[in-house]
């Protein structure tokens, strides 16, 4: 057992894996140090609860894949549900592996295969945690050796990762090897605006909203946000050297990724096409920048929104598409303006203002539709045609997004445009039309799913 310092929590006790499963395989959740995470939310004021969808983990066998972004609280999840599993099912009905700790597949798989036999002989439930699992090369390999063996068929493997790539395109290359299981991908979302209010104890008020805005609903940027009132420095390097390694793992330059992530934001909520978008970050062509996008966009720190064909009904792909970040702390993280608390936003131009709270819609938005469990959340199309632009457009909902207030003079073409369809403008106003209503930020963001 070794002592360290992990990032904002003071001391914890850090147990090797073998030592965590020794006590697992006991009952003995209770040894400081076998949930290190959950030791140290025990003593923290404010706890979030998080929520994306996956709210019971089932009882039968197959493979679980959660995969979302740095800082968000997926190993914390991970260690929750072990010990939910070992209080419900009892000693040796749940075991934990950290691919971070692997030193490549085969060491991951014989792992595995070295768990599979030491779950306790009439558990009735039989669960396996892998923690960042695509810290492992090739670990889709690791783990179709054990499932082919039959190893594996009456355990349920529950995974997390960070390589957003590499888990989407990873879950594809195990074909027939994932159970009977109804839905075995998750995306793991930001915590909610409602969730914020209730751990933090804040009120409705437009403050409360920018600091929210600026956490993206990252638990460790909501703490410090409500307790300091500033964002730390050291989260903003962690997603920052998130996103670089990620970077670096493609065998994409750095400086490049530096100069698209400054084009994306500067263009704010405007259309940009992709040989634009080469062109001004210095890349070679549009390939290369689609290449960036479809990599942030993995990473779930990018929305894709297409120009949207409202009598087709399709996304027009040879039309310049928009950028919306669906990750707001990596926003900041990599925002020339840094505004790192609520009193540096308020202190930016309107104009710009607008735009996060654009982006702060498509977060929610894409955190929606990953709770849903639509196989391209990170689509987020807009409509434009004459003088007229709609934020956020498609099948469904209809959302435009204002700064300040709003009249329903302005949207009279709405009606006669699309009369059998409705808008939600999402602003400082609330009024509502046949075709048209208005709400506040703060009450779309509370909206039930």
């Amino acid at each position: 057992m070794k002592y360290i310092n992990v990032q904002s929590v003071d001391i914890l006790n850090v147990m090797n894996v073998d030592d965590v499963n020794r006590c697992l395989s006991e009952g003995r959740i209770d040894v400081p140090g076998v949930f290190p995470r959950l030791d140290a939310l025990g003593g923290r004021k404010l706890v979030f609860r998080t929520e994306f969808g996956l709210d019971e983990l089932p009882d039968q066998p197959g493979l679980i894949l959660v995969r979302g972004a740095r800082q968000y609280g997926k190993s914390t999840w991970l260690e929750g549900q072990a010990r939910k599993t070992i209080e419900t099912h009892g000693a040796g009905s749940g075991f934990f592996l950290d691919g971070d700790h692997c030193r490549d597949a085969d060491d991951l798989s014989r792992r595995i295969s070295d768990v599979a036999s030491m779950f306790r002989k009439d558990a009735s439930v039989r669960r396996l945690f892998i923690d960042e699992i695509t810290a492992v090369d090739n670990w889709e390999s690791a783990i179709k050796r054990p499932l082919d063996r039959g190893e594996l068929a009456k355990v349920l493997v529950v995974t997390t990762g960070s390589r957003a790539s590499d888990l989407r395109r990873g879950s594809e290359r195990l074909p027939g090897r994932k159970g009977r299981l109804d839905r075995t991908h998750w995306l793991f979302t930001p915590i909610s605006y409602g969730e914020f209010l209730r751990a933090t104890g804040k009120r409705h008020s437009h403050q409360t909203l920018i600091g929210y805005l600026l956490t993206g609903g990252s638990p460790v940027a909501c703490t410090e946000m409500a307790q300091t009132g500033r964002l730390p420095h050291w989260t903003l390097e962690t997603v920052r050297d998130w996103i670089l390694g990620e970077c670096a793992r493609a065998d994409r330059p750095r400086r490049s990724l530096v100069s698209v992530m400054e084009q994306i934001h500067r263009g704010g909520g405007s259309p940009i096409g992709q040989t634009k978008l080469a062109k001004e970050a210095g890349l070679a062509n549009n390939t290369v920048a689609a290449g960036y996008v479809e990599l942030l966009a993995d990473l779930q720190v990018l929305g894709i929104s297409g120009a949207w064909d409202a009598d087709r009904s399709l996304e027009i792909a040879r039309k310049p598409a928009k950028f919306p970040f669906v990750n707001l702390l990596a926003a900041v993280a990599w925002s020339e303006a840094s505004p790192y608390s609520v009193e540096e936003f308020l202190a930016m131009p309107p104009q710009r203002q607008g735009v996060w709270l654009e982006w702060l819609v498509a977060q929610e938005l894409y955190r929606r539709s990953a709770i849903r469990g639509k196989d391209e959340p990170e689509r987020l199309p807009y409509w434009q045609g004459g003088d007229h632009e709609i934020d956020f457009a498609g099948r469904d909902e209809w959302i435009e997004v204002k700064r300040g207030k709003t009249s329903p003079v302005e949207f009279a073409w709405f009606a006669r445009s699309f009369p059998k369809r409705h808008l939600t403008i999402v602003g400082d106003s609330t009024w509502e039309t046949d075709h048209v209503r208005a709400i506040r930020f703060e009450h779309f963001l509370l909206e039930k799913i």
